[in-house]
């Protein structure tokens, strides 16, 4: 995977909980353009990677900004950055990849809880850029607590902005935000933030008349897996004691090889091939960056990552193989 050597140019203070990253490309020269939306890895460790929305305006040329919350009950990749990173270290970041752009619309409505700020906040600084059409909902647990609050604030942008802190009583439970409560056929809506919260803010849009293909998510951390007594209960219900339609193992086939290699239920496809010397991208491991999206030539693919829509899922040509699984008892894959 190609990578570039940046160094920690500044450190701030987004919040009591959060930092912001400034990064600069380490031989002073441009960094890649990048869209809205996009997210860069940053290489931790040897075995530690983790994905991080760009959070300052694409018209930037000269460097990435992220913003990082530190969760001590996280997979560690926050308590490093906040522990470890100081400036002027040196470090491995992959080029900007975009699975959560903005579309057309005749407006947008951007709803972010807590950290999720950081790609909306791109986002925003782009619409106002084109005098585009948006309002942006932040929200917070409180005034202290929140992410970039003084950056929104104090820009132009603070204009388009309405924060909300629930220790105020301000919750999205108590109320979709004015701008969702009825159907608009030309506004795309961009969500982001907590599972919990997209979730809910996702249900209570559908519920109130807005379709699918009008609600954007990017999610932190995959939805959690159905437990193995949950797939048991859908597979009794179904009369043959296993999840209904789908493998509990299967077969993986390469196609420029022709050779097959057998996926127990305990695997992932990534973990299998790996192990028999097929060279394979990966990055996250758990679907939510796209690196190990691969094609998929024949055979029907369980999807259980957060990168594809519901249209590419249902296209069934591209899986990710760090997490997915299948349907039908073999898979071939274009490698």
């Amino acid at each position: 995977m190609q990578t570039l050597d940046v160094i920690v140019h500044t450190i701030s203070l987004a919040s009591s909980t959060s930092r912001s990253y400034e990064l600069r490309a380490a031989d002073g020269g441009a960094l890649p353009s990048f869209e809205a939306g996009a997210h860069i890895d940053v290489h931790l460790g040897p075995s530690l990677v983790r994905q991080y929305s760009l959070c300052n305006s694409p018209r930037e040329k000269g460097r990435y900004l992220i913003c990082v919350r530190r969760d001590d009950a996280g997979r560690g990749g926050s308590r490093t950055l906040h522990r470890d990173l100081t400036v002027g270290r040196r470090l491995r970041i992959s080029p900007p990849r975009n699975h959560f752009p903005l579309v057309a619309g005749g407006h947008h409505v951007l709803v972010a809880g807590g950290i999720g700020i950081t790609p909306l906040l791109s986002m925003a600084e782009a619409l106002a850029a084109r005098g585009a059409s948006f309002v942006l909902h932040h929200y917070t647990s409180s005034a202290a607590e929140a992410p970039l609050l003084e950056r929104l604030q104090s820009s132009a942008l603070g204009e388009r902005a309405v924060v909300h802190h629930s220790d105020q009583g301000d919750t999205v439970r108590a109320g979709l935000p004015a701008e969702l409560q009825v159907p608009e056929a030309d506004t795309a809506v961009y969500v982001c933030g907590p599972d919990g919260f997209m979730t809910h803010v996702v249900a209570e849009a559908t519920a109130a008349g807005w379709h699918p293909g009008q609600l954007h998510t990017e999610r932190f951390a995959p939805t959690a897996p159905p437990s193995a007594e949950a797939e048991a209960e859908a597979g009794d219900r179904d009369g043959d004691g296993a999840k209904a339609g789908v493998a509990a193992e299967f077969t993986v086939r390469i196609a420029s090889t022709g050779t097959g290699y057998r996926v127990p239920a305990d695997r992932t496809i990534a973990e299998v091939l790996t192990a028999h010397g097929v060279e394979v991208e990966l990055s996250c491991e758990q679907g939510i960056c796209g690196a190990c999206l691969t094609p998929v030539l024949a055979g029907e693919p369980d999807h259980r990552d957060e990168v594809q829509t519901p249209d590419e899922r249902a296209a069934g040509d591209r899986i990710t193989i760090c997490c997915s699984r299948a349907r039908s008892p073999e898979l071939l894959l274009g490698l």
